[in-house]
């Protein structure tokens, strides 16, 4: 029995300090990032490309429209910024710098909002120091992850390590590799850890070097390297990161390629803030 009162699994009501706290997080965000030059954005919730973002199209809420043709609701928002920014807006808009505060949806019934921002042409540094701005005027100082995509794919493609068991961080299949510098790149954690990297090959060296470039740019106290970390999402292609507190995961971003355009851009998850900032002011 499903009484009046119940609402799906996945949803959110928000009521009383969690509906203040993110009109106050919504609206922080929005006034920072008009500050640093981006122009808001709000895409609609049905599209036909959703599936084009996902490797597995399970998590798609997916229908159809009056000509028969499929639609899904709204799972992610960069893809369908970059085309309707690129394509559709094309020539009438100038601006590069775009930011979204709006919802995702996947199945059965999940909702997440986000606070997003996506930059034409941007750079992995500037997006990353974008979204811990946005940390700072919430009051939240949060660990930097740091990681490579193409880490993994070449590792899958040129050395024989097997993709699943790298996004599942099985070490026993990835150490069993036999690679003379597997055991190292598995170890690897911080910035100081890459100082030398002759002892991996020379593709894998230099995407090694992208990550330790950019954790030096970025200049942040507490900062985490991943190479083995993962995404499934197709379009991210090179450096991604993901913010974190307490485990929490309250942001993501990253470089990426979408139809040939080039961009970087983050995801500030809002309902992972909420809980953040609420218990920060319970504990003082």
């Amino acid at each position: 029995m499903i009484f009046a009162h119940e609402i799906p699994a996945g949803s959110h009501l928000y009521f009383g300090r969690s509906a203040h706290t993110k009109r106050r997080i919504e609206t922080r965000a929005a006034e920072r990032l008009l500050d640093q030059g981006y122009e808001e954005i709000a895409t609609p919730l049905f599209s036909y490309q959703q599936h084009e973002n996902f490797a597995d199209r399970r998590p798609l809420i997916r229908l159809n429209d009056a000509d028969n043709h499929e639609v899904s609701l709204r799972a992610d928002s960069t893809a369908d910024v970059v085309r309707i920014v690129t394509r559709r807006l094309g020539r009438s808009s100038q601006v590069k710098k775009w930011f979204y505060i709006q919802p995702v949806f996947t199945f059965p019934t999940t909702e997440q909002y986000q606070v997003g921002a996506e930059v034409i042409d941007g750079e992995f540094v500037d997006v990353t120091r974008t979204a811990l701005s946005l940390m700072e005027t919430l009051d939240l100082d949060p660990l930097v992850q740091i990681a490579n995509i193409a880490i993994p794919r070449l590792l899958a493609e040129k050395y024989g390590v097997d993709l699943d068991a790298i996004e599942s961080m099985n070490l026993d299949v990835i150490l069993a590799s036999g690679h003379s510098w597997i055991e190292a790149l598995v170890h690897i954690q911080h910035p100081h850890d890459l100082q030398d990297v002759s002892m991996y090959p020379a593709d894998l060296a230099a995407e090694l070097s992208r990550m330790a470039d950019a954790a030096v740019q970025l200049g942040h106290e507490n900062v985490l390297l991943s190479p083995l970390y993962f995404a499934r999402l197709r379009y991210y292609d090179a450096l991604v990161f993901r913010l974190f507190t307490d485990n929490t995961v309250l942001a993501t971003g990253g470089t990426y390629t979408i139809d040939g355009i080039n961009a970087a851009g983050f995801a500030l998850y809002t309902d992972a803030c909420i809980t953040q900032t609420l218990q920060k002011d319970i504990h003082g």
